[in-house]
């Protein structure tokens, strides 16, 4: 069967071929696109559906003898169903473990966390806070304007505007 005065197998490989380039473009370029494609629509479910289209209907178209329009709409329903499962037990889990992921700098307060580098009377250092999904590395300050030396263990008293208030693990436990 002929289209646009080509044949459909050309048709189904130039898709093939369209459809992987947009592809690895969007892997290298993704982010910068990324605030277009929020919502419903998303790119790698449309590229994934076109590319999967084009392979099985190219394959199909050569290999065997069905019709054209059978092999359309054969490779549709698969196509759809496959990119359906890869929304379903890859992407939607993916995005979920990312979110996980997040914390509040008001989460922060209570935790304990090591001195990377020192916290100067009136200065600022740096902490380092080991969590379950990770470490987390912030500028801190001195709670009690005492210099902190690195290595020491502390205690998160604050977070005022992304800087930890911190004091010396010690002390903080001899007022609780």
């Amino acid at each position: 069967m002929h289209l646009f005065g080509m044949p459909l197998e050309t048709i189904y490989f130039y898709a093939l071929v369209v459809a992987g380039a947009l592809t690895i473009l969007y892997l290298l370029f993704g982010d910068l696109l990324g605030a277009m494609f929020e919502g419903f629509i998303n790119p790698t479910l449309i590229f994934s559906f076109v590319t999967l289209f084009s392979a099985i209907g190219y394959l199909a178209e050569k290999l065997t003898s069905f019709h054209s329009i059978l092999i359309a709409a054969v490779s549709a329903v698969i196509s759809f169903i496959l990119v359906a499962l890869l929304n379903i037990f890859v992407l939607i889990p993916l995005s979920k473990a990312e979110e996980s992921l997040v914390y509040r700098e008001s989460d922060l307060r209570g935790r304990t966390g090591i001195v990377i580098t020192a916290v100067p009377e009136d200065g600022f250092g740096e902490v380092l806070i080991d969590s379950i999904s990770g470490r987390i590395s912030k500028p801190a300050a001195s709670f009690n304007k005492k210099p902190i030396a690195n290595g020491q263990k502390v205690l998160v008293i604050d977070v005022a505007d992304g800087v930890l208030e911190v004091g010396l693990y010690e002390e903080m436990e001899s007022l609780i």
